[in-house]
């Protein structure tokens, strides 16, 4: 069985954002996106920024990171865009066979 993983973006632009889930969603690459507003502070060009985000968690498996990065690339209007993966080291059996179910190989 793929082992599977949480690949984390975020995004400002509603639309970006929606285009970014609806890709992922449609071409098999995540099983399911969730999506929470955040406030995100970093350093940027030399000052503090403050922003209102979107955060997105993609379930996918560690197999199709490499084609969610590059899709999420893609879509992103960002210079920068935080992509990170994050492995799944345990969960529930039927949830994790679920993931498995719905993610493919393009």
């Amino acid at each position: 069985m793929n082992e599977k993983c949480v690949v984390m973006t975020t995004f400002s632009d509603g639309a970006i954002g929606e285009k970014i889930i609806h890709s992922l969603i449609e071409k098999r690459l995540a099983a399911c996106v969730q999506v929470q507003s955040i406030e995100s502070y970093y350093h940027w060009q030399g000052k503090v920024a403050k922003d209102q985000e979107k955060l997105v968690i993609i379930k996918t498996t560690s197999a199709l990171y490499a084609q969610v990065e590059a899709d999420i690339l893609a879509n992103h209007d960002y210079e920068t865009p935080e992509i990170i993966q994050l492995p799944i080291t345990a969960g529930y059996r039927d949830y994790l066979q679920w993931i498995e179910s719905e993610c493919r190989n393009t």
